[in-house]
């Protein structure tokens, strides 16, 4: 099935939100929850899984959307349509701050493998399924799991990363260590694999996690600079910390100090 061929515009900076244009009978799919504003003339419609299973029956559709509780998310997506006669537009906005990356399935032979909550949205005909890593290290130690998510088709889909986002091409057998939550997505010809820190000191007191993701070219990488996961740790450890009742006294400012915030 060939992805409809849409248009978009990425609108901000640091909170981005990617604004997809219709045209009369075009459909985009998002992840429940994502949609931010929308066209009149635009209709939304609850669907099993990515709407890839429509011909397969309610079985199929069924065990299609079923695959994705295996990546933690939810049954159903939302499939935004345009019924009106001339060009409508949709908006999704990003869960937290990062950017929002346009990939073209196309340009990427036809599949992206990504971690599991960095799907925003995509054309009609995209499929969004599961990727099982091959390797047993990968999968139990790496920070995303042992089951990552696959864009498949030759159309246009979108995907979120926290921070900065980086792009690296590796040629043939050249390879680096990523922290294992700041890998986003890679191409289908990317080897990937977990390593363990090495150094007992290293990996008890070096704060960088006891496993680190080894990619290996030829293959395109994308990696951010902020996980989720790091973001939210940060946020907790400030929340239990950052309480104290003499907060803007004397004590209060040498705690920061000690907790290292100045």
């Amino acid at each position: 099935m060939n992805a409809h061929e849409v248009d978009y515009r990425i609108v901000g900076s640091e909170m981005q939100f990617v604004e997809v244009e219709l045209d009369p009978g075009e459909t985009v799919f998002a992840e429940a929850g994502s949609m931010m504003m929308m066209d009149q003339n635009i209709q939304m419609e609850t669907i099993f899984g990515d709407g890839s299973e429509q011909n397969k029956g309610f079985v199929g559709k069924l065990f299609g959307a079923g695959k994705r509780l295996l990546t933690g998310e939810s049954l159903f997506m939302t499939a935004f349509t345009n019924r009106g006669s001339g060009k409508e537009c949709v908006s999704f906005a990003s869960p937290y701050p990062g950017r929002i990356l346009p990939m073209d399935l196309m340009e990427l032979n036809g599949k992206l493998i990504c971690q599991k909550d960095a799907f925003l949205c995509a054309a009609k005909g995209v499929s969004v399924g599961i990727e099982f890593q091959r390797k047993l290290g990968a999968g139990f130690f790496g920070g995303e799991g042992f089951i990552m998510q696959k864009i498949e088709g030759d159309g246009l889909a979108f995907v979120h990363a926290g921070g900065a986002i980086h792009e690296k091409v590796l040629g043939p057998g050249e390879m680096i260590r990523v922290d294992t939550g700041c890998l986003v997505a890679m191409t289908q010809d990317v080897d990937y694999d977990i390593e363990f820190v090495k150094g007992i000191k290293t990996a008890i007191f070096g704060g960088e996690g006891l496993f680190f993701a080894t990619l290996r070219g030829p293959g395109r990488v994308w990696i951010q600079s902020l996980p989720f996961s790091r973001l939210a740790d940060r946020v907790m450890s400030a929340a239990r910390t950052g309480g104290r009742k003499e907060e803007g006294s004397i004590l209060g400012g040498l705690g920061n100090l000690l907790d290292g915030d100045r």
